[in-house]
């Protein structure tokens, strides 16, 4: 790539405006006015790297934020939002008003869904695609004459947004402080995760077996009449980078049909690739009655969100629409132009180069490769990961299982290490965790680099939690 053309006080202008005007998500706010955190101008990208105003290449390790599936600097994605800007850049979609491409990337979208897929609503985001699924589920449940089946239920560290009902069913403490959230009928069950959570000697299968009991409990305690969906990532992402463990979802899937509730499937990361099937739900057996897309539907070229609405559902909002009225929902943006256009050449994209099967060949080189550098290291507590998506958790004693004082910002320390040697992988927000989510294109030699480059920030960490004489292994 080009070395960007810029100059020292040119940069140090931006860095400056940038301080002074801008928001920037998940940023200590005052260490970035005041310049004890650092900003960085980035400046373009290609394949699996960004360059930033310096000059500086980086191998992104995580996809952007899991989005970047195709890959940077796409000339197809590109040409193909060009031209629809050209022909024409925004028409909306209420009162049957569509675009080629999008009813083209709707039938699309039906036709390539797990279940029984019927209808397609887009939005913006994952947070707003998850708010307008628990609207539907509400919808259905009036539509049938059951106004007190409204709550969901969500899991402990599943991630489902930041808006305010998304991220009260987002299981995060972090999301939820200081901001008087969760609001709103929203219930929360144990996490998936079996080296964190097991009893002793706990097999995965006993392990998600109790799961399905405290769900179900928590069913009774609530009332199943009371209780609209439950809604489940595939693969918890931002609360860990977690696969489920053995039987979890053949577990859980019959509590659901015994008490009619809608199952909502969170595909805004696991889409489109990245488990190494097309869909997480195809990986592991569910039929949604609702599904999220987001980040992958368009590689995060243009923003697009889209709920998947089942047969199941469909059906009973079509037969109720005399006696509701029309579907009071949507958006200025829902299906706009240029999402539409930038969805129907990136899923061209994911379909012609066949990103599901990287994602499965390659990250199961990947995930060995982790499994070699890290498995036994003194400081890495689990490996695990499924298709392109993997994390490190750090631990203070591997046998005992015991944490560090989160002071100590050990994961944040490994990310910047990391960072140091070129590679962008990302500090989870739900404990001391290197998360890795790469774009699908990625090959052979730069999985190896990113093992590379953590293997030397891991050992670098760890041995300067030995030498403050915080760390004792």
């Amino acid at each position: 790539m080009n070395q960007p053309v810029t100059t020292d006080d040119a940069l140090a202008m931006l860095s400056a405006m940038d301080r002074a005007s801008l928001i920037h998500p998940f940023t200590h706010l005052r260490g970035l006015a005041d310049g004890s955190i650092p900003n960085r101008v980035v400046d373009r990208g290609s394949g699996c790297r960004i360059v930033d105003r310096t000059g500086r290449t980086l191998l992104d390790g995580f996809a952007g934020l899991y989005c970047v599936n195709v890959g940077y600097g796409r000339a197809d994605m590109a040409d193909a939002i060009y031209r629809q800007a050209k022909d024409l850049g925004f028409y909306q979609s209420y009162a049957g008003h569509a675009t080629e491409a999008l009813i083209r990337l709707s039938a699309r979208l039906v036709a390539m869904a797990p279940g029984k897929a019927s209808k397609v609503c887009y939005g913006l985001s994952g947070s707003d695609a998850n708010e307008t699924n628990v609207k539907i589920a509400w919808l259905y449940n009036n539509a049938l004459g059951r106004p007190r089946k409204k709550k969901i239920v969500s899991r402990h560290r599943g991630y489902h947004g930041s808006t305010i009902f998304a991220g009260g069913l987002t299981g995060m403490s972090l999301y939820h402080e200081h901001f008087d959230m969760p609001l709103g009928p929203i219930r929360h069950t144990g996490a998936p995760h079996h080296w964190r959570a097991a009893l002793p000697g706990e097999t995965e299968a006993e392990f998600s077996s109790r799961r399905a009991r405290e769900l179900e409990e928590l069913i009774q305690i609530e009332g199943p009449d009371t209780i609209a969906a439950f809604i489940a990532e595939p693969v918890l992402g931002t609360g860990g980078l977690v696969p489920p463990p053995a039987g979890y979802f053949d577990a859980i899937r019959p509590v659901l049909e015994r008490h009619d509730i809608l199952l909502i499937v969170d595909e805004v990361v696991t889409g489109f690739g990245r488990t190494g099937k097309l869909f997480g739900s195809q990986m592991y057996g569910l039929e949604p009655d609702l599904m999220t897309l987001a980040k992958g539907l368009t590689s995060a070229y243009v923003p697009m969100s889209a709920s998947v609405v089942s047969e199941r559902v469909w059906s009973v909002l079509r037969d109720a629409s005399d006696t509701l009225g029309p579907f009071a929902h949507g958006y200025t943006y829902s299906g706009h132009p240029l999402g539409a256009a930038a969805a129907n050449v990136a899923l061209d994209i994911v379909e012609r180069e066949d990103l599901p099967g990287n994602a499965a060949r390659v990250g199961a080189s990947f995930n060995r490769q982790l499994h070699e550098a890290f498995d036994g290291h003194p400081l890495v507590g689990e490996v695990r990961g499924i298709g392109l998506m993997a994390a490190l958790e750090f631990v203070a004693d591997r046998r005992q299982r015991t944490f560090f004082a989160p002071g100590l910002k050990v994961g944040a320390r490994v990310s910047a290490a990391c960072l140091e040697g070129g590679l962008i992988a990302r500090a989870m927000p739900h404990g001391d965790i290197l998360g890795f989510s790469p774009p699908l294109v990625i090959g052979e030699e730069d999985v190896a680099e990113i093992v590379r480059i953590a293997k030397t920030a891991v050992d670098k960490v760890a041995d300067a939690l030995k030498a403050e004489g915080v760390w004792k292994p």
